[in-house]
């Protein structure tokens, strides 16, 4: 697909500039729309700027969605601004790797998260779920994104093969969210975020450890014995650090799929007929067009990292060497040229078309073995589907009266995580 034309262009020019001498404040203001309302003022898909006090190109849509998952004008090492790496992804993690050393270490999680181990993680979080059902009946109120934490974590750690005793589910529980619902948070928050990604390191560099010199037994072939036992393209095990940060990044995006699953409940409840329609069948072609229409129309990421790796010029326009590039997540995945009724929350969409590898970048673009896609997109959706049978299926509750998507927080969640009220088991007549 062609870029949006820049009316007046010179043959070739850098992008133009979004006023002000820094955007951070601005876009932390609306970090979701921030990028696509300078795009559509500015008249450009592509725009320069400041954030964090660092000079960034700020890209939205599609068509340069394909252009910045092309790894031979873009890399990702050192891409991540340093408070992501410190919170979000860790040290040496594979978010930050490019060519084969990333190919290598994409294919341990694609190793990982295999079906039958997608499979497998569904069906822990289903009796989690199922085990935590009484309890949220007693109890009133809750939070239901707070609420799916402690069954999240569970059921990652038990898929994983990682020991977690209950003593240990609240505080390992806490440590994983912080991860990431703190990360872009207050200055308070992110220092919890930060000292929360010390101590999980800290926690699964000795579990690696004691694997290594056959103290602890894990699992065969289970997550934590893969990361614990996987060797890079020089053909040395990881070091036990990063190991540790690569076993984190299979476990937190797990607990963080609670975003989607509070997305998946806020739009049940505010789609009525959606609701009916899928109350009778959950799990079948209709449900899976609502949940990838929740992932497409809800916030999840704002924007994604790389770096310039040369100078280039596309469509009239410079690009740098070592510039950072930002990609418009929640923009690309509103973008009018592709989505008709971008704003819409409409899931008819899915069951008449197939969107590119580039049109819809939830998770990442492009190929899940050579490119920067989420190996766990079948997690979040197969969660995303178990949240639909669990919700329409398994259990009864009240609604909020309203439930505003909270657009300025980092992650967005509906309004207090979506409180739900009077929870009962499916059958119950009280």
């Amino acid at each position: 697909m062609e870029p949006v034309p820049l009316t007046g262009a010179p043959a070739t020019r850098h992008p133009p500039r979004v006023r002000g001498w820094d955007s951070t404040v601005s876009w932390r203001r609306d970090p979701y729309r921030f990028v696509s309302t300078q795009c559509r003022h500015l008249e450009t898909p592509v725009f320069e700027g400041r954030l964090l006090l660092q000079r960034c190109t700020f890209m939205s849509g599609a068509c340069c969605a394909a252009l910045f998952y092309d790894e031979q004008r873009f890399a990702r090492s050192g891409a991540a601004p340093e408070p992501l790496r410190a919170t979000l992804f860790g040290e040496g993690a594979v978010q930050g790797l490019d060519g084969d050393l990333h190919r290598r270490r994409k294919a341990l999680f694609l190793t990982a998260t295999a079906p039958s181990e997608v499979i497998r993680l569904v069906n822990l979080v289903r009796e989690e779920w199922q085990r935590a059902l009484p309890d949220w009946a007693a109890r009133g109120p809750i939070s239901l994104y707070e609420a799916l934490h402690p069954v999240l974590a569970r059921s990652a750690c038990a898929w994983a093969g990682i020991p977690l005793p209950d003593a240990d589910v609240a505080l390992r529980t806490r440590q994983l969210v912080a991860l990431f619902d703190s990360a872009a948070g207050n200055p308070l928050a992110h220092m919890r975020a930060r000292t929360a990604r010390r101590h999980v390191e800290v926690w699964l560099v000795a579990l690696i450890e004691a694997a290594r010199a056959l103290r602890l037994r894990l699992p065969d072939a289970s997550a934590a014995s893969l990361v614990t036992w996987h060797s890079d393209v020089d053909g040395t095990l990881l070091p036990a650090r990063v190991a540790a940060v690569e076993l984190i990044n299979l476990l937190r995006p797990v607990v963080a799929v609670s975003v989607y699953l509070a997305f998946t409940a806020h739009a049940l409840w505010a789609h009525r007929p959606w609701r009916t329609a899928l109350a009778d069948m959950p799990g079948g072609r209709d449900a899976l067009a609502f949940v990838h229409e929740v992932r497409r129309a809800y916030p999840f990421f704002p924007l994604v990292a790389a770096r310039v790796r040369r100078d280039f010029d596309w469509h009239g326009l410079r690009f740098d060497a070592g510039t950072r590039a930002l990609l418009d997540v929640y923009g690309t995945n509103h973008d009018p040229a592709v989505w008709p009724r971008a704003n819409d929350f409409w899931p008819e969409r899915w069951l008449a078309t197939r969107p590119g590898r580039f049109d819809f970048i939830a998770q990442g673009g492009g190929d899940v073995a050579r490119q920067h896609r989420c190996p766990g997109e079948d997690i979040t959706v197969q969660l995303m589907l178990l949240a639909v049978e669990m919700l329409l299926r398994q259990m009864r509750y009240d609604g909020p009266e309203t439930a505003p998507i909270l657009m300025q927080r980092l992650p967005a969640i509906p309004q207090a995580g979506f409180v739900i009220d009077r929870v009962r088991l499916a059958g119950s007549i009280v």
